[in-house]
């Protein structure tokens, strides 16, 4: 996700950009954690608790700040690849909302040229096509979540990874 720097000012505009901006990073993944602390505590059940993962998918709705134009219409989440997760999302935001916009979780295609969606998980079978689908989601307010090892190094903001039969994420600070 992007976020607009002010102009040009002086040298001291661009560090109050990035201490600013660090704070509201700061912030956003301490409100996540606290609220899904409860999924990350317990073991995760297999390598893949699709549950779980939905769960998390649902808070990242609540402590994201979406820019204004987002909040309009749906509140999108994508899926990319056939996995559980899916069905799994469908059942956990039913008739929720985020942002007062209804939960809506859409397939979509790894070759696909653009992403409408707020959030977009990228399955495991799918992640030789992250490098594509970072390209086509830099400029795009997208938070893109995977579940491959190492993912948000590569790119994607928050990777799910299983070490010792424990969930953890992995967030990309860029």
């Amino acid at each position: 996700m992007k976020t607009e720097k002010p102009a040009e000012g002086s040298s001291s505009t661009g560090t109050l950009y990035k201490q600013r901006i660090g704070r509201q990073y700061k912030r956003v993944v301490v409100m996540m954690l606290f609220s899904i602390s409860p999924f990350l505590n317990g073991k995760a059940q297999n390598t893949m608790n699709y549950s779980v993962h939905a769960n998390i998918i649902y808070h990242f709705t609540k402590y994201v700040d979406w820019p204004e134009k987002s909040k309009t219409d749906d509140f999108i989440i994508g899926v990319v690849g056939e996995t559980m997760l899916f069905d799994e999302l469908k059942r956990i935001t039913g008739n929720k909302k985020a942002w007062n916009q209804r939960i809506v979780v859409r397939r979509f295609s790894p070759s696909q040229t653009a992403y409408d969606c707020h959030i977009l998980f990228v399955s495991e079978e799918e992640s030789s096509s992250l490098k594509k689908i970072t390209a086509r989601t830099e400029n795009d307010a997208v938070l893109l979540v995977c579940e491959e090892k190492g993912a948000a190094a590569k790119g994607a903001c928050i990777s799910f990874n299983v070490v010792s039969d424990r969930l953890k994420l992995e967030i990309n600070k860029n």
